[in-house]
């Protein structure tokens, strides 16, 4: 007997399960691959990024290092400089340029005066402001004071400023005993800033004296010190503008009033003001003559620019 066989082709049942979590997961290593190549490029985009900041730094610290070597080196010059004028004998020229300081110039000028320093209480205040507002300044220091504060005459000299000579004691009736002794207290303050300066051959060669170089009880022998000191290179220097605030103006408003009043239209001023122990009032009022006299168009000189 025959039999007809049917062959019936199957196919095998899809799991649709299977198939999603084999789709999933490779969906799965595809972002994983995707993540990590990102990850990979931004790791390499930071560091690119990092070694180009580091590299920009180290040019701005190089450059900034180049920019202070030369400032140091143009504040050597100028020191160097200054000290030349310092140390060769005034010339017949410079002394005149002293002693026509006050002569109307073309361009408006002044000059800040400072007497009776230096002292811790006032000295590095206005040291500070002035370096801040870059203007220089001359300073008639005292000789006692110059040897008890030897740092601030060095500071001074270091930041531009001319240290000149403004007698030892401030004592008129020491000092004015004759010319003699006008002569031997501008010797022994002239010693304590050289000591100061650790350099004995500094010479402030200009002189201002206490009290003024002319009028008063003593006139006789300021005239005749004077002319003594001119003979032997050395010129005394006034002002011809001043605070008051050694004759008792006692608020900001008056110290500048003051200053204002006695310089009236002059092209060429010279501001007397102090920095002793007790002239803190000074260094308030200190920005606010300062503001005005820029606001005036004023050039801030020191005994440098004219010699």
């Amino acid at each position: 007997m025959l039999y007809n066989y049917e062959f019936i082709e199957t196919k095998p049942k899809l799991n649709k399960k299977k198939v999603f979590f084999v789709v999933l997961l490779v969906l799965v290593i595809i972002a994983l691959a995707i993540y990590s190549a990102m990850q990979l490029a931004k790791q390499q985009h930071e560091k690119q990024l990092a070694i180009q900041q580091a590299k920009q730094l180290e040019e701005a610290r190089l450059e900034e290092q180049r920019k202070q070597e030369a400032e140091r080196a143009r504040e050597q010059q100028k020191r160097e400089e200054q000290l030349a004028k310092n140390t060769n004998p005034f010339t017949e020229e410079q002394m005149q340029a002293v002693e026509n300081i006050y002569q109307a110039q073309e361009k408006k000028r002044v000059f800040l005066t400072f007497d009776d320093g230096p002292t811790q209480a006032v000295t590095p205040y206005i040291l500070d402001l002035l370096k801040k507002e870059e203007i220089k300044a001359t300073f008639f220091v005292l000789g006692n004071r110059a040897k008890a504060n030897p740092e601030l005459i060095r500071r001074e000299f270091e930041e531009g400023h001319y240290i000149a000579n403004h007698g030892y004691t401030h004592k008129y009736s020491q000092i004015y005993q004759n010319n003699q002794t006008v002569i031997d207290e501008y010797n022994y303050t002239e010693q304590c800033i050289q000591e100061a300066l650790g350099n004995p051959d500094y010479h402030s060669k200009v002189f201002r004296f206490p009290g003024g170089s002319q009028g008063g009880y003593y006139n006789a022998i300021k005239k005749e010190a004077k002319q003594y000191l001119r003979q032997n290179g050395i010129v005394s220097l006034d002002w011809n503008c001043l605070s008051k605030d050694a004759e008792g103006a006692k608020t900001k408003e008056e110290l500048l009033q003051n200053v204002i009043n006695t310089m009236g239209q002059k092209q060429s001023v010279v501001i007397l003001m102090h920095d002793a122990a007790d002239k803190i009032l000074t260094y308030e009022t200190l920005p606010d003559v300062i503001q005005y006299l820029r606001n005036n168009d004023y050039e801030f000189k020191t005994l440098y620019d004219i010699l």
